[in-house]
């Protein structure tokens, strides 16, 4: 948990206990390296010690997942996730049966899904572009996230009361093909914030961290390709995968063996489906790279 991070006394008491990793889920825990914003991991810490669902917006590659991933590292919990999308089911959520032979009998077993383990065990369920799931796909979720935290099992029956430990963090990317708006019954069972590109020296600070690339003046270039890119899509000039955090980050690494415009080229502007979009990205690129 990062000192400067100013909470109630009660919380850090609880985020300092001693937590034992259970060796069943180990490749479950997270790590932390989400920097973006102090004032945000403070709020989202607190709603979480609260009890309450976490709702990230943003656009793609901002830095939810990883925001999502430091958050339940800071819980020292592990983190089960969802990737969401049309063909989402129930027995994708909640696990479903099969067949196996014991001893030379035949017995029909189930298996758990992230859903009930992550209930039943007290740990973090992350459910990931939560509004590319179908609208008829969801509301078996409403129990888990409202204040009764329970569901029946349609496949076996079972009433399942979540561990008093249980946390739901959910994301969305907003306005993208694919997805639907959701409904207000289920986003109300979430408290929302919202995610943004790193910019700046957050994002000088990400790329020295989390990247191969060591050059001072490329990344003070990357950095400043950055801020431009992030303006002109809120200018519309550009689409927001062309500020994707996530993408420069890729571009960096790249640019430790490749030019810098290589790897602007085929880890941001190729990304792109507009031909002029591709064209604007790379001839930003070239006002601060020459190959």
């Amino acid at each position: 948990m990062p000192n400067h991070i100013k909470l109630p006394k009660e919380i850090e008491e609880f985020l300092e206990q001693s937590s034992n990793i259970d060796e069943n889920f180990e490749h479950l825990y997270t790590s932390g390296g989400y920097i973006e914003s102090d004032e945000l991991i403070q709020k989202t810490i607190i709603t979480l010690y609260m009890g309450k669902n976490i709702l990230l917006k943003g656009p793609t590659g901002s830095g939810k997942t990883k925001l999502a991933e430091s958050l339940t590292a800071y819980f020292q919990k592990p983190m089960h996730s969802i990737n969401c999308s049309i063909d989402l089911d129930a027995e994708s959520l909640l696990g479903f049966k099969t067949i196996e032979n014991k001893e030379g009998q035949t017995e029909i077993h189930f298996v758990e899904g992230p859903v009930v383990q992550a209930m039943k065990n007290g740990h973090t369920l992350y459910i990931d572009e939560i509004n590319m799931a179908r609208p008829e796909t969801l509301p078996i979720l409403n129990g888990v996230l409202d204040y009764r935290k329970t569901i029946t099992n349609p496949f076996t029956n079972e009433v399942i009361k979540a561990h008093k430990d249980f946390r739901v963090i959910a994301a969305i990317n907003e306005g993208y093909v694919g997805t639907t708006p959701l409904n207000e019954a289920l986003k109300n069972r979430f408290i929302i914030f919202q995610v943004g590109y790193l910019s700046g020296d957050k994002l000088k600070q990400v790329i020295k961290s989390q990247t191969a690339l060591k050059n001072e003046n490329t990344i003070n270039y990357m950095v400043k390709l950055a801020d431009e890119l992030i303006k002109e899509t809120k200018k519309g000039k550009v689409s927001e995968e062309a500020a994707s955090t996530r993408a420069l980050l890729d571009a960096c690494d790249l640019a430790v063996y490749l030019t810098p415009l290589t790897a602007i080229e085929h880890a941001i502007a190729e990304k792109l489906e507009d031909e002029r979009e591709k064209s604007f990205v790379l001839n930003l690129a070239e006002t601060y790279f020459k190959d």
